[in-house]
């Protein structure tokens, strides 16, 4: 884009190009902390997949035996005794980006005959209810990650083109505008001499 090759847009570029000075750093700040959040997220995750595997990988012996069991149908699956009511959900607020917040979980209160299952009903109903909060927890950090992750790709678009294209840019219309201004100034006492000659030679004195 041309710009004028005057005082008034010198210092219109100047002004631009301070402001781009002073918001550049914020924004590289928000990049770095969007990104750090990002990545105990993401660790965060991992570690609530991992204590997941690990409950229900100590339930398995358990529900293969249940499973296997010739007296027990389909209406008598643990997965009919654990119905999830509500998830509870907070607000948050990461780098001016509001989040949900994970608070809890409710289920359904439903009852049981203890005649028709095996004893450790009540500890499979504990562990699937816990494996349902581990579910719910994952969903809500995957939300965060998402809503984080559009603001990453925001930011970092703004701190590129403040780097690339806006200081670069303003930095070289301050270059040019200085050269043409100093050429006419240069010009201008070039003809300021001449006149001045001029001016001695036909002087009759």
């Amino acid at each position: 884009m041309a710009v004028k090759l005057t005082k008034n847009e010198q210092k219109k570029q100047k002004d631009a190009l301070k402001q781009y000075n002073r918001y550049l750093p914020t924004l590289q700040l928000k990049k770095q902390q969007l990104q750090t959040v990002i990545r105990q997220i993401e660790s965060e995750i991992e570690e609530y997949k991992v204590q997941q595997k690990a409950l229900i990988a100590s339930l398995q012996n358990w529900i293969a035996v249940f499973g296997e069991h010739s007296s027990f149908d389909s209406l008598h699956s643990l997965d009919n005794l654990v119905k999830i009511d509500t998830i509870v959900k907070g607000k948050g607020n990461i780098a001016g980006v509001e989040i949900p917040v994970f608070r809890e979980l409710t289920f359904q209160d439903i009852s049981y005959s203890l005649f028709e299952y095996p004893l450790w009903v009540d500890s499979g109903i504990d562990a699937l209810k816990k494996c349902s909060e581990y579910d719910a927890r994952i969903r809500t950090l995957q939300e965060q990650i998402d809503l984080l992750g559009r603001e990453l790709r925001t930011t970092s678009q703004r701190v590129n083109l403040f780097e690339k294209v806006k200081i670069p840019e303003a930095k070289e219309n301050i270059r040019r505008i200085g050269i043409y201004l100093g050429d006419q100034q240069t010009s201008a006492v070039v003809r300021g001499k001449i006149a001045k000659k001029k001016l001695v030679r036909e002087d009759p004195s």
